[in-house]
């Protein structure tokens, strides 16, 4: 009877936590982006990761073609190695321009985690570790060229890297004053930009 009693007092309490998890909310939107907007972001986004993934591809196949290199070897070899690997995409990509991984709708997605990030309690905070390495107040990249030596380039602060796709190892992520640039490290190329997506401070 005991046995019996506390079963039945437990039905009560399972329902009602079976009931509140079944209701369970999900989280609202960041402020200021709407469910829509949200949902066109994430398409942009996807955009932008598949673009990159052909990218990816065509990187990979130019660097087959040309002898490998080791850490270990001569810095005149690992540069040489850099600047064949360089030549080998540009052939492979010679008509590369502005836009064509940073889609008008990829822009649009990255455009609005920017300021959305930036607007934000942590925004002051995303701009302090900007300005940290940003001594120039005007500068420029070419796409599909090589970035230039001299030319410093600025560390993505982690509020933003938090909102942008991840990046496979061949590319990362550049701030230049206030163009979010894309880059492939291997061949020191700009594969692609956004001219000024980064706010003034």
């Amino acid at each position: 009877m005991k046995n019996k009693l506390s079963r039945n007092c437990l039905l009560p309490l399972i329902a009602v936590s079976a009931i509140a998890g079944g209701c369970k909310q999900k989280d609202p939107p960041p402020p200021g982006i709407s469910a829509e907007q949200q949902a066109a972001d994430a398409a942009g986004f996807k955009e932008f990761t598949d673009r990159l993934k052909d990218y990816v591809k065509l990187h990979n196949s130019q660097e087959a073609i040309i002898p490998a290199v080791k850490p270990t070897d001569l810095p005149e070899m690992i540069n040489a190695h850099q600047q064949a690997l360089a030549r080998k995409i540009r052939e492979a990509r010679p008509n590369a321009k502005q836009g064509d991984i940073f889609t008008p709708a990829a822009q649009k997605s990255f455009e609005d985690v920017v300021q959305s990030t930036m607007k934000g309690p942590r925004g002051e905070n995303a701009v302090a570790t900007m300005k940290q390495g940003a001594p120039l107040t005007e500068t420029s990249v070419i796409v599909n060229q090589g970035y230039p030596d001299g030319i410093p380039y600025t560390t993505v602060p982690p509020t933003l890297l938090q909102v942008f796709p991840k990046l496979p190892d061949e590319v990362v992520y550049r701030v230049v004053v206030h163009d979010l640039v894309l880059l492939d490290l291997k061949a020191n190329l700009v594969v692609d930009l956004i001219p000024g997506i980064i706010p003034q401070s």
